[in-house]
C-alpha cells in the first residue's frame, strides 16, 4: 500500500523527538506540552503518514481537530517531504469533504444533524445558505482555505444539493493552498519558527482555537 511506504525518516538524534525529549514529554505535568511531544514523537514513525490522512480525512465531515498541527509537527520532523506531506493531507482532506457532502445528502436527518448540533451550528447552516445563494464556488473556498469550519460547509453543501464538481473543486484549491502554504512555511522557516513555538506552545495552541472560534462567528456575521 502507498500510504505505508516510503515513509518520513527519523530524524538526526539532535531532534526534539530523541531519547531526552521523550524522557521531558514524561516528566512534563503540562498537558498541552505532553501533546505536542507525543506527537513529534508519532511524527517519526512509520504511522506518521496514515495518522495525517486519518485526521485530514475525519476533520472535513466530523472531527473537530484540524490536520495542520500534525501535518506542522511532521514536517518538522522531515521538512524535505513538505510536498508529499502536504500532497496527502490535501488529498484525505478532500476525500473527508466527500463524504461530508453525502452525510449531508443522503444522511441529513440521521447523521448530518445530530453532527450539526453537536457544534452548535445550526444558525451557521442558515448562514451558509446565504453565502451559496450569493457567493457559490467562492463559498466553498473560502471555507476550505480559512479557519472558517470546512465540516459544517461540506455537510451543509449535500443537504442543500450543491453542485457537486464545483464543490470538489474548491475544496481541492483551498485545502491544496491552505496545507501546502503550510508545509511550505515550515520547510523554508522551521528552524525559525520552532523554538518559538516550543517556547509559547501555549499561546501558539491560544491561538489555534481563537481561530477556529473566529470562523464559526465568522460564517453568522459575513
Amino acid at each position: 500500500m502507498a500510504l505505508m511506504n516510503n515513509q518520513p525518516t527519523p530524524p538526526s538524534s539532535g531532534s526534539v523527538t530523541d531519547s531526552s525529549s521523550a524522557q521531558a514529554t514524561l516528566k512534563s505535568k503540562n498537558p498541552l506540552r505532553r501533546l505536542y511531544d507525543w506527537t513529534l514523537h508519532w511524527a517519526t514513525t512509520p504511522y506518521a503518514l496514515p495518522a495525517l490522512v486519518l485526521l485530514s480525512f475525519a476533520e472535513s465531515s466530523f472531527f473537530p481537530i484540524p490536520p495542520d498541527v500534525l501535518l506542522m509537527a511532521i514536517c518538522f520532523a522531515v521538512p524535505k517531504q513538505w510536498l508529499r506531506l502536504a500532497f496527502w493531507c490535501t488529498l484525505a482532506s478532500v476525500v473527508g469533504g466527500l463524504l461530508g457532502y453525502f452525510i449531508g445528502w443522503g444522511l441529513w436527518d440521521l447523521v448530518g444533524q445530530p453532527i450539526v448540533r453537536f457544534y452548535h451550528g445550526e444558525s451557521v447552516v442558515e448562514a451558509v445558505r446565504i453565502w451559496y445563494h450569493e457567493f457559490g464556488f467562492w463559498g466553498v473556498f473560502a471555507a476550505a482555505l480559512t479557519p472558517i469550519p470546512y465540516k459544517v460547509f461540506t455537510i451543509a453543501s449535500g443537504m442543500m444539493r450543491f453542485e457537486l464538481m464545483p464543490f470538489i473543486f474548491a475544496s481541492i484549491l483551498g485545502r491544496g493552498l491552505r496545507f501546502f502554504m503550510v508545509a511550505g512555511l515550515i520547510r523554508i522557516f522551521g528552524k525559525t519558527i520552532k523554538p518559538f513555538l516550543e517556547k509559547h506552545f501555549e499561546l501558539a495552541v491560544t491561538a489555534l482555537l481563537a481561530a477556529a472560534v473566529l470562523g464559526f462567528v465568522a460564517i453568522k456575521w459575513l
